[in-house]
């Protein structure tokens, strides 16, 4: 989606991925398609160069793998834009590029990336940055694009809402449904109890959220088109692991950290966790 943006606006990104391809496809929610010219590169040997701005791209469970690009793309304040969920990018990035400074994101883009590579675009894009100098660089990169850049003095606040929304969506993981689940009275109900719990444990952060917020992502989920799926589902579905604890695991973490009571985590985690184990084949003997 970034690079397309980029794309767009007369800029020539640099492709860094785990799959070779010629060229990145990017389907508009007109139809319209964009093309980004490749190649993607898929060895850090073929880099030769550093340089001032990395969109991080990748799920947390990649980020490890990605450690060997973001070592020879950064130099000393290179900075390193994180477009990943969670509340947690500037510690659990932060380690692979000690030097650079990383710029943790609120990523709103309702995209949906096919098995053939393509990705299609449902609605706006947009990112919200901490207020800091380095996220001035990043918004004057994407000036003039697509995607809109909110600079947030309560970057915090705004992080945990979003958390708040993918944890909810978690539960799409587990009953392996679209947002449609979310139109039955009793998902519904479960759906509210948990961000209420996830809700508390924000504010104990120091998230400055009000007691609508549940309601009003319930609302969204109940909004939304009843095929609209979420990345974790969408992982699950490929067998790949999914991200259960930088979504939902650190709200039992952070939770108990606090004392703060938190019964639906202590349920949902453990079996989001074993989710993401794969299937296990085996035989039944009668």
């Amino acid at each position: 989606m970034i690079a397309a943006t980029l794309y767009e606006a007369g800029h020539i990104p640099m492709l860094c991925g785990r799959t070779p391809r010629e060229h990145l496809t990017l389907e508009n929610n007109d139809g319209f398609l964009t093309i980004i010219p490749g190649p993607v590169r898929t060895d850090p040997r073929q880099i030769d160069c550093k340089v001032d701005l990395v969109f991080l791209a990748v799920k947390d469970t990649q980020t490890e793998a990605a450690a060997k690009w973001l070592s020879v793309l950064c130099r000393p304040r290179t900075i390193v834009c994180v477009l990943q969920n969670g509340v947690e990018q500037v510690e659990r990035v932060g380690p692979y590029c000690p030097h650079a400074q990383v710029v943790p994101a609120v990523v709103w883009f309702p995209v949906q990336a096919q098995s053939d590579g393509l990705v299609s675009l449902r609605g706006d894009v947009r990112l919200t940055l901490p207020d800091m100098s380095a996220s001035h660089i990043v918004a004057e990169a994407l000036q003039g694009t697509r995607c809109s850049v909110e600079l947030a003095a309560d970057f915090l606040s705004q992080a945990w809402r979003k958390l708040l929304q993918n944890a909810a969506a978690g539960l799409m993981a587990l009953t392996h449904r679209r947002s449609g689940m979310f139109g039955r009275s009793d998902i519904a109900g479960l759906t509210l109890m948990y961000l209420q719990e996830c809700l508390a444990v924000a504010r104990a952060e120091g998230a400055e959220l009000g007691d609508e917020v549940p309601n009003a992502i319930l609302d969204k989920f109940q909004a939304f088109p009843s095929d609209m799926s979420t990345s974790i589902l969408t992982d699950w579905e490929a067998g790949r692991p999914l991200e259960w604890d930088i979504r939902n695991g650190v709200v039992l973490r952070r939770g108990r950290a606090h004392s703060i009571p938190t019964p639906i985590s202590d349920v949902i985690v453990p079996l989001l966790a074993a989710a993401s184990d794969g299937p296990e084949y085996g035989c039944v003997v009668i």
